[in-house]
């Protein structure tokens, strides 16, 4: 039994052996299996042409003098011989391509997972080619190899030539099946389609279906012609015509559209089947789309890089406290006749909160008015009454701590709820009363308004949310939009550009600090918000989770413009300076985001110290349900965030309510310092990053309209097409050219430009799409007619 007050150290697990290597060396190594398989490769087949003369040579290897007439000379005559002669003849050409195949994946440092299975059925080949050829050309045993004639001569001793032969064929039929799914049905299928397809050439050497055909006159019934082919599970409706001398019963043209229909629907099943299918073998070979595969090597912050604040034990209880403040809540009532049935006390980090039960019959609006006295009887700020707490029959009364713990982020992250918290966008904001680490998902809020007075914790929390999602989420997925009008809170984050950040194309920075580029910012979320939607519309699915489970799934085809989906996070802090500089230009676009932007995975997190209804209007309130309160200055402020009183009663430093629409949760949020943020930033980026920092869409300012009147010839070779698709879709936008003439997205918007010249398009409305000034096909052929003429 270990002594009290020692600490055992665990024993650490050794470490077995691995043959696990690094890129470097899978360099060498692939380009080493690729160029031996080409040796391999002419070897073989120079083989099959100086085997006989090489013959003699085999024996003396060693000597210098004699050369052989092998490509390879004497490697390539040994080696042939080895493999092909004595080891499986013709079929041994598949090892080359298997290793060549083998070096390009270690070459190209990619996944490993369809390898093993590619070497199996290469082997499966390899071996029933050569006792194949051995069976059917017994007297040539270089086609089949030593091993090939002498299975063949071992299986015919027990099973003779008919046996052989038999498992030969059972040999073909497991490969055709296990590896290439074919099925009776396709074999069926695919000589019916030959057999249609001659019957279909032999036909056409006669009369033409529908054609005028003579008959003689008969008395004595009429003639019946069926001038339709159709299916057999479909009786065709029949319309009866007659004339003097017989009658011909017509299919009508409802039966003819029903079967057409119905060939249409099975032809849409069986492509959609297919492409099942595919997608299902392209995982079966390749595995799941891996979107961190380019930063595969990327390591994600360590614990050690935040520091442990305040007391390493937890909280310490004060019994003296607790049995003086109880005794002082229970004096204060008691001098206004209220009696308590029962007491109890929850410790949080910053606050205690004591749960009462009073006596039956007194009302619950007699103690909330009692708020100010129980505040001077226990000489404390910031008391704040929960009359009643939701869910229970009790009443809480919050009263701050003497010694208040600081809740450090180190503890918050460390801890087994935020690790295993299985959400898209997990963000620890700190501990509740109960002492119980507060995390939720950023992705189901789905926005967070937050405000607070000056130096009560809102920057604090802005890098709680931000450090959250560095240690949860690959840079793969997620990137951060930071705006930050004071120029100061958010440029920590600068190391971190090539590897979290987005920005616009060719911005210098990636920290907004300038209105402006605010506005263009927002209004380019705002197209990155409508092709996204695009991209879901075109996938069939509803929400980014699914679309990005269907393309890690290979069934979304990246040439259609389908790719991985990252979410996007926009940090804006300080919001009332953008308002008043801005106003409507930052207001509209960041309503529209907030009401639409939830399923594509654009989030908003805004920050505001002046949480006045100016700034946080009714159209923003009602699109952010999530909200946090650090302490304000007044009732009005709090009721302006959270709609209730309770933010002006905070004690500051971090302690902060939090709702989403519901219930109101009092939250000590944690706590992390500069220089712990900057060693979590150098620390990722000093680590392998993106070539550039995630590109947003181009969006040009109502200023930076098009006003060049661009030559005929100088327009782009695919001007016309694109002029037909805006005018079909009747729908001006470059993200529409990019997804149907696969076009980068800045060739698009000059071709846009080049149709507003040509008075095909209206002029830049924002983020909405331009207006179509051509109605149809016929006007833009005449207007393009007349400017050639």
């Amino acid at each position: 039994m270990a002594k009290k007050g020692r600490k055992v150290k665990p024993k650490t697990p050794k470490k077995g052996f691995s043959l696990k290597l690094s890129k470097q060396n899978k360099i060498i190594l692939g380009s080493l299996l690729m160029l031996f398989s080409i040796a391999l490769f002419f070897s073989f087949v120079s083989f099959y042409f100086t085997w006989q003369d090489d013959q003699s040579l085999l024996t003396e290897f060693a000597n210098r003098n004699e050369q052989a007439k092998n490509l390879l000379n004497k490697f390539g005559a040994s080696i042939s011989h080895f493999i092909m002669y004595k080891g499986f003849g013709l079929a041994s050409l598949i090892f080359p391509f298997l290793l060549a195949y083998t070096g390009l994946y270690m070459f190209l440092n990619l996944e490993k997972q369809g390898i093993l299975k590619k070497w199996i059925w290469g082997l499966v080949f390899v071996i029933w080619i050569s006792i194949t050829l051995g069976f059917f050309a017994i007297d040539k045993p270089l086609l089949g190899g030593l091993i090939g004639y002498e299975m063949n001569d071992f299986l015919q001793d027990y099973a003779g030539k008919i046996g052989v032969l038999l498992l030969l064929v059972f040999g073909l039929i497991f490969i055709l099946v296990r590896l290439f799914h074919f099925t009776p049905e396709d074999f069926m299928n695919y000589f019916m389609a030959k057999k249609e397809s001659l019957a279909s050439e032999f036909k056409g050497t006669g009369a033409d279906v529908g054609s005028t055909f003579e008959f003689e006159k008969e008395d004595e019934a009429p003639v019946i012609i069926d001038t339709y082919t159709h299916k057999k599970d479909i009786p065709p409706l029949e319309k009866e015509i007659k004339t003097d001398d017989f009658e011909v019963n017509m299919p009508s043209e409802e039966s003819i559209e029903e079967d057409v229909l119905a060939m249409e629907v099975e032809k849409i099943v069986e492509e959609k089947e297919e492409a099942t299918n595919f997608a299902d073998k392209l995982v079966d070979d390749f595995g799941e789309f891996d979107p961190t595969l380019e930063l595969g090597n990327y390591k994600f912050p360590t614990i050690d890089l935040l520091d442990q604040h305040g007391a390493s034990g937890g909280i310490t209880i004060n019994q003296e406290e607790l049995e003086e403040n109880k005794n002082r809540i229970v004096d204060t009532l008691k001098n206004y006749k209220i009696g308590i049935a029962q007491i109890k006390a929850t410790i949080g980090p910053t606050v205690t909160l004591y749960e009462i039960v009073p006596d039956a019959g007194v009302r619950i609006s007699k103690i909330k008015n009692l708020e100010d006295d129980i505040a001077l009887s226990l000489a404390a700020l910031g008391i704040r009454i929960i009359a009643p707490i939701p869910g229970k029959g009790t009443i809480g009364i919050e009263v701050p701590n003497k010694k208040p713990t600081v809740v450090s982020m180190r503890s918050v992250i460390a801890s087994s709820k935020f690790q295993k918290a299985e959400m898209q966008l997990p963000i620890a904001f700190g501990k509740t009363i109960s002492n119980e680490t507060f995390v939720v998902d950023l992705a189901k809020m789905p926005h967070l308004l937050m405000a607070g007075a000056t130096g009560q914790g809102k920057s604090v929390g802005l890098n709680a949310v931000i450090t959250s999602l560095l240690y949860k989420k690959h840079p793969a997925e997620v990137k951060f939009i930071l705006v930050d009008p004071k120029k100061v809170e958010l440029t920590l984050y600068n190391k971190i550009e090539r590897h979290y950040l987005a920005k616009l194309p060719d911005s210098e920075e990636a920290i907004i600090t300038d209105n402006t580029k605010v506005i263009n910012t927002l209004n380019s979320l705002c197209i990155e918000m409508d092709n996204r939607y695009e991209l879901l519309k075109l996938a069939m699915v509803r929400n980014i989770k699914e679309y990005n489970v269907k393309f890690k799934s290979r069934k979304l085809n990246p040439h259609d413009g389908h790719k991985f989906l990252p979410y996007i996070v926009l940090v804006i802090d300080e919001f009332a300076d953008l308002i008043m500089t801005a106003g409507k230009e930052v207001e509209t676009p960041i309503a529209r985001l907030a009401q639409l932007a939830r399923a594509i995975g654009i989030h908003l997190i805004i920050a505001t110290q002046r949480p006045s209804v100016n700034v946080i209007t009714g159209i923003i309130k009602a699109n952010f349900p999530a909200r946090i309160a650090f302490r304000v200055t007044s009732k009005i402020d709090s009721r302006t965030i959270l709609d209730t009183q309770g933010a002006d009663q905070l004690i500051g430093r971090g302690d902060m309510l939090f709702t989403q629409g519901n219930e109101v949760t009092r939250i000590q949020c944690a706590f992390v310092d500069t220089p712990e943020v900057e060693k979590i930033t150098a620390y990722i980026g000093a680590q392998r990053a993106y070539p550039q920092a995630h590109e947003l869409p181009e969006y040009q300012g109502e200023d930076s309209g098009t006003s060049i009147d661009y030559e005929i010839s100088e327009r782009d070779n695919m001007f016309r097409e694109a002029a037909e698709v805006i005018v079909i879709a009747q729908q001006g936008s470059a993200s529409l050219l990019q997804r149907k003439l696969k076009l980068g997205y800045n060739r698009a918007g000059r071709i846009i430009d080049q149709l507003e010249a040509a008075g095909i398009v209206g002029p830049f409305e924002g983020s909405k799409a331009r207006q179509v000034l051509v109605s149809d096909m016929m006007a833009l052929d005449q207007l393009l007619n007349n400017e050639s003429n």
